[in-house]
């Protein structure tokens, strides 16, 4: 018998995840005001666009470097205790960084250790996710946290500038520290506390072995190793927001015009997640979803190709849209991960995956940019579309097998 789809408002309804849900979002928007706040002043400090986009590649490094080894707290130690102590502690060290006159070099190492107490905070929370939410839940939860991602990051940098412009840089990174502790706040109030999923709760394992094993556990079964590739894909169809200021510049025929359209290019592709996940969590069958899972895979980069006609902006828009809205795959292929690897594991697979998938993401961007410079933007996301689909025909390839031993636990909403 197919199983029953869960309404996004059933998901809503269970106190423990509106509270997952309300900290997320909001601790999300600060951070985006934050992101622009630190690019202004540092800007304004050193007038040096190197410095910029070096405080800004901090934000990636920390957790590709630190990811995988702090990641196993969420496993060693209670979860919700984990995201309440990095919430906490990542609140002063964003109160430091809005205190006026702190040196350049003190504001890089701030930087870098908030962003480093990411990857323990995502770990933790998208290891007690499936804790709070059993079967269908889980994809519809992950659905709306998906969504809500999205819309908050467009938001915020949208409003960025003008809450910038209107507060200022130091007080916009005030509010952000002020975000984080009302995310420890509805953490505290709103969701239980759960002992650690350790067996081993006293740390006899080292931090560098609970490394290894998860990297063993992740890489060395089929099922989880295909499930990871498939996650990884978002390297080829993130490359085209990492050059939408240079593709900008072949569609607008006015200079003025180049902020508005890379603005409208880099919506595009969180404009169709949104659709893609709403209509994925609300509308497909959960049985169906695994079989779905390669096509719309192959969605996310079939449409890029299309950029080597060179199209007008609109057909551009509409084509990134559309491979937004492939990329709803990843929410089952999230539900098939959790629902394949060990509880107490959970929460450094986890952490193991999110630091491939920056490493990924940075460097399809970092690659794309240097090609866009010698190819034209163009042919550059046309090509990295190429490479996706034949990538993602593979892996739907590869997928087949594990595809039929992971469909019964779909149907039983197993996450144990």
């Amino acid at each position: 018998m197919a199983a029953r789809r869960v309404t996004y408002g059933e998901v809503v309804a269970i106190p423990e995840f509106r509270a997952l849900w309300y900290a997320q979002g909001l601790s999300l928007l600060g951070d985006q005001f934050a992101q622009v706040a630190l690019a202004v002043l540092v800007y304004n400090r050193t007038q040096s666009a190197l410095a910029t986009a070096a405080v800004y590649a901090l934000t990636y490094l920390p957790p590709i470097l630190g990811g995988p080894l702090l990641a196993g707290l969420a496993d060693r130690y209670a979860r919700r205790g984990v995201m309440i102590w990095c919430d906490v502690v990542r609140a002063a060290m964003v109160a430091l960084m809005a205190v006026p006159g702190m040196p350049f070099w003190a504001l890089c190492g701030l930087v870098f250790c908030v962003v480093l107490l990411g990857a323990p905070f995502s770990a933790a929370r998208a290891a007690l996710l499936p804790e709070v939410l059993d079967g269908d839940r889980y994809v519809a939860g992950s659905a709306l946290q998906n969504m809500t991602n999205q819309a908050v990051q467009m938001l915020g940098f949208a409003a960025g500038g003008a809450v910038i412009a209107g507060i200022g840089p130091y007080r916009a990174l005030a509010l952000d520290a002020a975000t984080f502790l009302a995310s420890a706040l509805f953490l505290i109030s709103g969701v239980r506390r759960r002992p650690g999923a350790a067996r081993d709760p006293s740390g006899g394992e080292s931090m560098l072995a609970t490394a290894v094993a998860g990297a063993r556990l992740v890489f060395g079964e089929r099922r989880l190793r295909t499930l990871v590739m498939f996650a990884w894909l978002c390297g080829f169809y993130i490359l085209p927001e990492g050059i939408a200021v240079p593709y900008a510049a072949t569609l607008a025929a006015d200079p003025a015009k180049l902020p508005m359209v890379t603005g409208l290019l880099m919506a595009a592709m969180p404009a169709g997640t949104v659709l893609g996940a709403f209509w994925f969590g609300r509308f497909v069958q959960p049985e169906t979803r695994l079989r779905m899972m390669g096509w719309l895979a192959m969605l996310t980069c079939a449409p890029l190709i299309g950029c080597a006609l060179r199209p007008s902006l609109w057909v551009v828009l509409g084509l990134w849209v559309l491979s937004g809205v492939g990329g709803a795959y990843q929410l089952a292929a999230n539900a098939a991960f959790v629902q394949s690897v060990p509880a107490e594991r959970r929460g450094q697979a986890f952490g193991l995956v999110q630091s491939g998938l920056l490493a990924v993401q940075g460097l399809g961007i970092l690659v794309g940019g240097f090609a866009a410079q010698e190819l034209g933007p163009e042919l550059v996301v046309a090509l990295a579309g190429v490479a996706g689909l034949v990538t993602a025909g593979v892996l739907t390839v590869l997928w087949a097998e594990p595809r039929a031993e992971a469909t019964p636990r779909v149907r039983s909403g197993s996450t144990t």
